[in-house]
C-alpha cells in the first residue's frame, strides 16, 4: 500500500490508463486506500486525531454534476464497475444479500419493460388523439362524438362500398349548423370553421409548451443526441415535459401544420425511460448507466412511432446513441418488442396490423427501373440539402432577430398561412399520414381513389390481383395537377414549420415530400410503358397487357430518398421503410435510393438536419462521424494561452478553505488541478469543482473546528500540528489521482480522438510530470470550430 505513495504513481497511471482506460476504478480505489490510516497516540496529542477522511464518511451528492456540464465516462464507469463488484462480494455472506444482487442485476429488463409499457401505451393514445382531433376540423360524428370519420362510417348500417366515406351520423359543420352539405355556403363555412379550429390547436398547443415546459417544443432529436454524448440539461427528460410533451404533440399534428409526431415520440420515450431511473438507484446515482436506459428508450420511441422495433433499435445504434455496447442492444431490442407489442394490443389503426403504411404490391421490380429510383435518389439528397440549409437560415433568423420574441404570434401567423393554402388541395388538407398512405397503395379493383381513375378495358378478363397497366383517366391528370401543387406547398411551408416552438417531427413530412415526388414519376413512367412499349427500355421488360409498373413502389423509394436525404440514415432508414409498408422484397431498390441520397446531400454538407441544429444551438456534442486531420499539436489548444492569467490550481498542503472558497468564487472553472507547490508544479492529480463545494460545505456542518484558515489537505498521512492550530480538513477522497494527461507535443488528432472515444470531460498537459495546461471538451469544439473556418464562441455552453 506505501509503496504506491512514491511520485511515481501518477506517471504509472498516466502511461497505463490509456491502455485500460475503463480500468481506471482500480488506481483509484488503491490510490484512496491508501489514504486510511489509523491514528497513532502522537496524532491525537497534535489535534490530527479528528481528521476527517471522507473515504469513511462519503457525503451526499458527490460525483453527480451540475446542469449544461459534460459528465466524465470513465468516472461513471469506474464507479459502477464498483459498486458491481461490492454487490458480488456481498452476495456471499447471505441469501438476502444474494437475492438483492439478483434484483439488482434484473433491474435493467424491468425498466425496460416498464419503458416499452409506458411508451407503446402513450403512443397508441396519442395515435387515436390525432385521428379524432384531425377529423373534428371537418366534422362530427352524431352517433358517438368520439369517433373519427372512420370509424364512425363503419360503425353505420348505411354505410356503402362506393360511398365509404359517407354515412348518415357523420355530418360536416357546414351540414349540422345549416343543413346544407352542398354549395358555396356550405364550402366557405366549413373553411372557415377548418381554419378556426387549426388555429385553435396550435394557440393551445404553443401556450402549453411556453407556460407549463419550455423544453416540450421542437423534435426533441438534437437535445436527446447532445444528452446521451454525455451533456447534462436537467428538466428535458422531466415529468413535466413528458406530460406537456404528449398532450401537445396530439395538438400540434392536429392542427394540420407540416410535422410528424415520430421525432418527439423518441423525446416522449426518453421521458419514460428517465421517470424510470430515477425508481433504481443503479440508474438514478450513475449517469452514465442512465444513458444506456435512454439509448434503448429512444429505440422503442421509434418502434411505436413506426411499428418498427428492429428499425428502431438501428435507428439508436446508427444515429441517436454516442455509447453502445452489446448488453444496451440486448435491452434495446426487448424494449421495442415490448413497446410494439403493447401498441399492437391498442390497435390504434383498427386494421390489426401494426405497420403504418401497409402495403401488398404483386408486381416484381426490373432492373431497367434502378434507374429512377437512383433519381429519386438524387432527388432526395438534393431536397435535403435545401431543406436544411433553408431551415437553419430560418432559425437563426429567429434566434437572432425580434421574431424570437414572439413564438406564439410565429406559431398562429404559420398556421394560419397552412390552413388557407392547405383547405383548396384534397391532398394536403388530409393529414400528411393519410396522404402517404394513399400515395403508397397500389390500384386494385376496389380502389375509389383519384388515383387509380384509369380507363378499363371492357374485354379484360385477369384475376382481380394482376390488373395490367392501363391509360390514365381524367382523374389521374387532375390529381397529378393537385400533388405536384402539394409537393411545392410541402416543400416551401415545412422549412418554416420545423423548429417552431411546439413539438414538431421532420420524419412524416420528409416521406410526403419524397412520396408525392415519387407518385407523379411512378405514373410518369407507367404511362410511358404503356403508350411506348415498343422502346428498347421497355422491350426487354414489358409486354403489352402486362402489369409492368408499380406507381406505389416509386412513391415508397422516393420516401426513402427524402427521409435519407434530411437525416443521412442509411441502414435503418432502409429498415424502417420495409417494416413500415411490409415490401420485404424492395430492399433493393430502398437501398440504392437511400445510398444515392446520402451520396449528393454529403456532397454540399456533411450534417445531417440534427447535427445542423446541435450546432445551431451550441451544444458541446463531439461527432464520431467528424474527421480531424489538422496538423496542430496539444500545446495549441490548451490553456492558458499566452497573454492568458496563469493556470488556477490548488497546492497538496498548503491551500486554506478560504483560499479554496475564494478560488471557487472568482472563477466558473469545472475542476481544478492539484499540484505539490506552486514552484515545482508537479501534477498530483484532479478535483471537481461541485465535489469540492460540497466536501467543504459538509465539513463545516458536520466536523467541529473547521474554520476559513484550516489547511486542506489532498495527502496521505496528517502531518504533527501543534494543539493551537485550526482543525485540518483531508480532501484526499475527493481526489481523482489518475487524471487523464498528454504532452504538450500530443497531436490533436490523437486529443480529439481520445475526447471522443473515451467521452473525457478535460485533459491535463502535461511535461516530464509538470503541468502545463488543461484541455477541455469547450476548448477542442471550439478549436475544431476555427479549424473549419466556422465561430469558435458558438459553442455556448461550458
Amino acid at each position: 500500500r506505501r509503496s504506491l505513495s512514491s511520485p511515481l504513481q501518477h506517471h504509472v497511471i498516466t502511461v497505463i490508463k490509456p491502455v485500460f482506460g475503463s480500468c481506471s476504478v482500480l488506481f483509484d480505489n488503491v490510490s484512496s486506500l491508501s489514504g486510511v490510516s489509523s491514528a497513532t497516540p502522537t496524532e491525537e496529542m497534535n489535534g490530527a486525531g479528528n481528521l476527517m477522511d471522507f473515504l469513511d464518511e462519503p457525503f451526499p451528492d458527490v460525483g453527480t454534476y451540475e446542469d449544461f456540464h459534460t459528465i466524465d465516462w470513465l468516472r461513471e464507469k469506474s464507479r459502477d464497475t464498483d459498486r458491481h463488484r461490492k454487490i458480488t462480494s456481498k452476495s456471499k455472506e447471505s441469501i438476502w444479500e444474494l437475492i438483492k444482487s439478483l434484483l439488482d442485476a434484473w433491474s435493467g429488463w424491468v425498466v425496460m419493460l416498464l419503458i416499452g409499457l409506458l411508451s407503446g401505451t402513450l403512443a397508441g393514445v396519442i395515435d387515436l388523439a390525432v385521428d379524432w382531433m384531425t377529423d373534428l376540423k371537418e366534422g362530427v360524428c352524431l352517433s358517438a362524438f368520439w369517433y373519427s370519420h372512420e370509424q364512425c362510417c363503419w360503425t353505420s348500417n348505411e354505410t356503402t362500398f362506393d360511398d365509404r366515406d359517407k354515412c348518415p351520423q357523420w355530418q360536416k359543420w357546414a351540414e349540422l349548423m345549416t343543413g346544407h352539405a352542398e354549395g358555396a355556403g356550405a364550402y366557405v363555412l366549413n373553411y372557415f370553421l377548418y381554419i378556426l379550429w387549426a388555429l385553435l390547436f396550435s394557440f393551445l398547443a404553443v401556450s402549453l409548451v411556453r407556460v407549463f415546459a419550455p423544453y416540450a417544443c421542437g423534435s426533441g432529436i438534437p437535445e436527446i443526441k447532445t444528452i446521451l454524448s454525455g451533456f447534462i440539461i436537467r428538466g428535458y427528460l422531466g415529468k413535466w415535459t413528458l406530460l406537456i410533451k404528449t398532450v401537445t404533440l396530439v395538438l400540434a399534428v392536429s392542427s394540420g401544420l407540416s410535422l410528424g409526431k415520430e421525432g418527439p415520440l423518441v423525446h416522449v420515450a426518453c421521458c419514460c425511460g428517465n421517470l424510470f431511473c430515477s425508481l433504481f438507484s443503479k440508474y438514478s446515482k450513475n449517469e452514465g448507466k442512465r444513458r444506456e436506459v435512454l439509448s434503448a428508450a429512444a429505440a422503442a420511441g421509434v418502434s411505436v412511432a413506426f411499428g418498427a422495433p428492429i428499425g428502431g433499435v438501428l435507428f439508436s445504434l446508427e444515429e441517436v446513441s454516442y455509447y453502445f455496447p452489446l448488453k444496451t442492444l440486448w435491452r434495446s431490442f426487448f424494449a421495442a418488442l415490448v413497446a410494439a407489442f403493447t401498441l399492437r394490443s391498442i390497435n390504434p389503426f383498427g386494421n390489426s396490423r401494426l405497420v403504418l403504411f401497409y402495403v401488398e404490391y404483386h408486381t416484381p421490380w426490373y432492373m431497367a427501373e434502378l434507374v429512377p429510383f437512383i433519381l429519386l435518389g438524387v432527388f432526395g439528397g438534393l431536397w435535403g440539402t435545401l431543406f436544411i440549409r433553408a431551415n437553419i437560415a430560418w432559425c437563426r433568423r429567429r434566434k437572432t432577430t425580434q421574431l424570437g420574441k414572439y413564438p406564439v404570434l410565429e406559431v398562429i401567423a404559420i398556421t394560419g398561412i397552412t390552413a388557407v393554402l392547405a383547405y383548396p388541395n384534397p391532398y394536403t388538407r388530409r393529414s400528411t399520414s393519410e396522404l402517404i398512405s394513399e400515395l403508397f397503395n397500389d390500384c386494385g379493383a376496389l380502389e375509389s381513389s383519384q388515383l387509380c381513375d384509369y380507363i378499363n378495358n371492357p374485354n379484360m378478363s385477369r384475376p382481380v390481383d394482376d390488373i395490367p397497366d392501363r391509360p390514365a383517366g381524367p382523374g389521374v391528370y387532375n390529381a397529378l395537377w393537385q400533388l405536384a401543387l402539394a409537393l411545392v406547398f410541402k416543400i416551401v411551408i415545412t422549412i418554416f414549420t420545423f423548429g417552431m416552438k411546439i413539438p414538431s417531427g421532420l420524419f412524416i413530412p420528409s416521406m410526403a415530400v419524397g412520396a408525392i415526388a415519387g407518385r407523379i414519376v411512378g405514373i410518369a413512367v407507367e404511362q410511358m410503358a404503356y403508350h411506348h412499349h415498343d422502346w428498347i427500355i421497355f422491350k426487354n421488360w414489358c409486354r403489352p397487357g402486362a402489369d409492368c409498373v408499380t406507381p406505389g413502389l416509386y412513391a415508397m423509394v422516393g420516401a426513402a430518398a427524402c427521409l435519407g436525404g434530411v437525416t443521412r440514415m442509411t441502414v435503418s432508414l432502409v429498415v424502417i421503410m420495409f417494416e413500415l409498408t411490409g415490401g420485404l422484397e424492395y430492399i433493393v431498390p430502398l437501398m440504392a435510393a437511400a445510398v444515392t441520397s446520402k451520396w449528393v446531400a454529403d456532397a454540399f454538407g456533411k450534417e445531417g438536419i440534427y447535427e445542423s441544429h446541435i450546432q445551431l444551438n451550441g451544444y458541446p456534442y463531439l461527432d464520431v462521424r467528424d474527421e480531424f486531420t489538422h496538423r496542430t499539436l496539444a500545446t495549441d489548444v490548451m490553456r492558458p494561452r499566452r497573454n492568458d492569467p496563469p493556470l488556477a490550481v490548488l497546492t497538496q498542503d498548503t491551500t486554506t478553505v478560504e483560499d479554496v472558497e475564494t478560488l471557487i468564487k472568482d472563477t466558473d472553472y469545472n475542476g481544478f488541478p492539484v499540484v505539490v507547490s506552486r514552484e515545482s508544479e508537479r501534477l498530483i492529480g484532479f478535483v471537481q469543482r461541485r465535489d469540492l463545494t460540497l466536501a467543504i460545505k459538509n465539513a463545516r456542518q458536520k466536523q467541529d473546528g473547521v474554520v476559513s484558515s484550516s489547511v486542506v489537505y489532498f495527502t496521505e498521512d496528517a502531518p504533527q500540528l501543534p494543539a493551537s492550530n485550526p482543525q485540518p480538513l483531508k480532501l484526499r477522497r475527493i481526489l481523482n489521482l489518475s487524471p487523464f494527461t498528454v504532452t504538450d507535443h500530443t497531436p490533436m488528432e490523437t486529443v480529439v480522438d481520445i475526447f471522443r472515444k473515451l467521452g473525457l470531460r478535460q485533459c491535463l498537459v502535461t511535461r516530464s510530470g509538470r503541468l502545463l495546461g488543461i484541455i477541455t471538451k469547450k476548448d477542442v469544439l471550439r478549436h475544431m470550430a476555427q479549424m473549419m473556418n466556422q465561430d469558435p464562441e458558438s459553442i455556448m455552453f461550458n
